[in-house]
């Protein structure tokens, strides 16, 4: 299952005769297409639509337009709600890393208890890339008004305590982990010039918000606007002390 079509029809629980019933082809085509072989035009569109990957992360050899790059272009997908992102996103997204990985949540607990990102990031510690995690302080007053705003109290500082157990490994591996205690608007999930930014909605919790998988193309786009957001709140943060770590 090595295509990223094969694995987004996985994650989307569509099988090749489904696909070939929908498309009207038949499934020795789909099968040729999950091996490898381009379908055309109309066909990616509609593989597109039904998987809800787009046509680049779907085959990443497409050529890309040749217009001057502009922030829209920067969006690769949107996801209605974190739940829809595919299940080995956020593993793909961190694997592809060479320099950086950041992300910047209240919990991230989601990723702490997923093992194939865990030991993804792990690996990527013990190597060259620099792996920055800061998250919520337990203790911070942010905090507990998420807990409020969520109707989950005090289970939003439960949630960190939990995470930081789960990422304690990544951190003995080499990351670094810090503290914040400031109004999220966004968690965001690097892995060096590609992101995933899960934006929070007042009083929903954040698996129920969209998710913006943003590629930097320029400058001065959208994705700079989220780092420059990740450097400051990291600049504000602490080490997380010992008896939470």
């Amino acid at each position: 299952m090595n295509h990223p079509l094969a694995r987004a029809l996985h994650s989307a629980g569509i099988n090749a005769v489904d696909v070939a019933a929908r498309l009207g082809v038949d499934p020795k085509t789909v099968q040729r297409w999950i091996n490898g072989r381009m379908p055309y035009p109309r066909h990616r569109g509609a593989l597109a639509d039904l998987t809800g990957w787009s046509s680049h992360d779907l085959w990443p050899d497409l050529p890309r337009p040749a217009e001057p790059a502009t922030e829209a272009d920067e969006i690769r997908i949107v996801y209605p709600h974190r739940s829809a992102v595919p299940t080995d996103a956020w593993s793909r997204l961190f694997a592809q890393a060479d320099k950086e990985i950041n992300i910047l949540a209240y919990s991230a607990l989601f990723l702490a208890e997923d093992c194939v990102a865990s030991a993804l990031l792990r690996e990527k510690s013990m190597g060259h890339v620099r792996v920055r995690i800061a998250l919520g302080d337990p203790n911070g007053v942010h905090v507990a008004e998420r807990g409020v705003d969520e109707r989950i109290g005090a289970g939003m500082s439960a949630r960190i305590r939990t995470a930081l157990v789960g990422f304690h490994p990544i951190v003995e591996a080499g990351a670094q982990l810090r503290l914040h205690d400031t109004v999220l608007y966004n968690s965001i999930y690097r892995a060096d010039d590609e992101l995933l930014v899960n934006t929070h909605v007042l009083g929903r919790p954040g698996a129920h918000a969209p998710v913006l998988h943003l590629k930097s193309l320029h400058a001065d786009g959208m994705v700079a606007t989220y780092l420059a957001s990740f450097e400051r709140v990291w600049s504000r943060s602490e080490p997380a002390p010992a008896d939470l770590r």
